[in-house]
């Protein structure tokens, strides 16, 4: 396999525009502000940007409800001032993602305004209808408690329309050639402008066949294949990284059987065993779920992350399980949503550094590619007065100054946080940058550590037995050199004892502290480990390094 697949060993950094940096004092992200603040992302390690919608707007779910594909929406500047930013970016070795939000438009993009204007408009087939109300029409909603319906009744068209998500956010009809050829075109569009690939949103709902009163629809990966083909002409090293919650037995068809699919998907279903793991320190349904997903496309990657812009989604889990989690990190009602989730950030869940920092050292270890959301960098709080998703969509806290160095304007987008022990006076960049032991410092050490150990990225991987429930261990192996890394997620230190039976592992390197491992004379390595500790070897020297090819 050529290692030309930069995905495998990349850091990926998540962010929205609107909360990121305010250049122009309007109280709203932009372009020019991103573009100030490359070189912080830089200076951390970070050399993949994903940003969140950023093209015209209703504005009413967070950019995902676009007016137009083919643009960027005012608030956030001007085509101009995109690429200028991606020049920016790429001087510095930068790659940008951005969302690709096609499964639906807002309900007042051109062509859905069009659509509804008659049953022989030229866009009425671009969106799913019916005139009769489905039998289904209540069912299947992605946010129930908010979301009242599937079909919505338009007295325009006359007919019932479509919609996974909210009502202004109706369904495009994938079945329709002219809709996909679309699709491909809006793709075509950014990848001339130098974006390195693009983050699909909702992949499975994209790729949903859509029949009215038919409950089991098809899901038509054939489109997902054509995507995928018109990607690759067009840039030949430009990914799709998947949105799509499905279980294990179905994500080897989004991947596609030989690698034809979608690049990248997160792991939402490890993603959930973390947090019970990290609730309960229960190490043994993660173990199972990181099996579950075990990858054998060597072209195709896992993305990794622990929280993003929606709320933690613990469906995945039993519930009892999931109750766990609840009465860990979200014991009262409002900290929860969608009778599913936890709509809050990651530091005030675990609630001190340590764990955050143990949470941290376990994504970046897992096989795939780690994901971090902005401000969790710093250790970022959420505001829960805020509604549904909006409690983890603060501004970025720069500075401890006014307005936390996001903005100069009185009125900014969403409120700061500016009370309590997650104020941005008291939690901001500028201050972490100066203290050695900040979160800030250790996460950009652990990023460059992370870019060296391309074991994880590129190798073979097992679990090791520990002996001990509440420690996980993970080996890895690539051309030659090893990686074992430890974490331990209880209150208590533990000694684990590892029989790695190889020869060249009598001597473990730890790649965080001037420190080492060197197994007995029954060839026993005794490693202990602090409360919420972790570690990270490399079996012998740094001579691996001269064998690369």
């Amino acid at each position: 396999m050529i290692e030309d697949l930069w995905y495998k060993n990349a850091i990926i950094y998540s962010l929205d525009l609107e909360t990121f940096m305010d250049m122009n004092g309007d109280g709203v992200g932009d372009f020019e502000g991103l573009a100030r603040r490359l070189d912080y992302l830089h200076a951390m390690g970070i050399d993949t940007v994903w940003l969140a919608p950023f093209q015209p707007t209703p504005n009413k779910d967070n950019g995902y409800d676009i007016r137009d594909y083919y643009g960027v929406d005012p608030r956030h500047g001007s085509s101009g001032n995109f690429v200028e930013f991606m020049h920016q970016a790429k001087k510095r070795g930068i790659k940008v993602i951005i969302d690709l939000v096609v499964n639906h438009t807002s309900d007042q993009h051109p062509w859905f305004q069009d659509a509804r204007s008659s049953e022989n408009a030229k866009y009425r087939d671009w969106y799913v209808w019916s005139k009769k109300k489905p039998d289904d029409w209540d069912k299947g909603m992605v946010f129930p408690g908010e979301q009242e319906a599937t079909w919505t009744y338009d007295k325009k068209a006359k007919a019932y329309y479509f919609h996974r998500f909210y009502e202004f956010q109706p369904d495009l009809n994938i079945d329709n050639p002219e809709v996909r050829a679309e699709i491909r075109r809006i793709m075509g569009y950014w990848l001339e402008l130098g974006v390195a690939g693009f983050r699909v949103d909702a992949v499975p709902f994209l790729l949903e066949t859509q029949i009215p009163g038919k409950t089991k629809r098809e899901i038509r990966f054939e489109y997902l294949h054509e995507f995928r083909k018109f990607l690759q002409w067009r840039r030949g090293d430009a990914v799709l990284l998947g949105e799509a919650n499905v279980a294990p037995d179905e994500s080897q068809q989004y991947f596609g059987e030989d690698g034809e699919g979608i690049h990248l998907m997160f792991n939402f279903y490890v993603n959930q065993y973390m947090f019970y793991a990290l609730a309960t320190a229960d190490t043994e349904p993660l173990e199972e779920a990181l099996e579950a997903t075990r990858n054998k496309l060597h072209a195709t990657q896992w993305a990794q992350f622990l929280r993003n812009h929606d709320e933690l989604d613990l469906g995945r889990l039993t519930e009892e399980q999931r109750q766990k989690v609840f009465a860990r990190f979200a014991p009262e009602k409002h900290m929860q949503l969608y009778d599913r989730g936890i709509r809050r950030r990651l530091s005030t869940m675990l609630g001190n550094q340590r764990q955050s920092e143990l949470a941290y050292s376990l994504m970046f270890s897992l096989p795939g590619t780690p994901v971090i959301r902005y401000g969790d960098e710093i250790g970022m709080g959420d505001n829960l007065e805020l509604e549904e998703r909006d409690a983890v969509r603060t501004p970025m806290q720069w500075s401890g100054n006014g307005q936390a160095g996001f903005s100069e304007a009185a009125k900014l987008v969403h409120p700061l946080i500016n009370e309590g022990p997650y104020a941005y006076k008291h939690v901001n960049v500028e201050t972490q940058r100066r203290e050695p032991n900040s979160l800030l410092n250790w996460m950009t050490s652990l990023i460059r550590l992370r870019q060296e150990c391309i074991e994880i990225g590129w190798g073979q991987w097992q679990i090791l037995n520990t002996g001990l429930a509440q420690v996980l261990g993970m080996h890895y192996s690539w051309q030659g050199s090893s990686l074992i890394i430890l974490h331990n997620f209880d209150e208590k230190a533990h000694e684990v004892t590892l029989d790695l039976k190889q020869e060249k592992e009598v001597r473990l390197v730890d790649l965080m502290a001037n420190d080492e491992s060197r197994a007995d004379e029954k060839g026993i390595h005794h490693i202990t480990l602090d409360a919420y500790g972790y570690r990270w070897f490399r079996a012998g020297d740094l001579s691996h390094l001269f064998h690369k090819v």
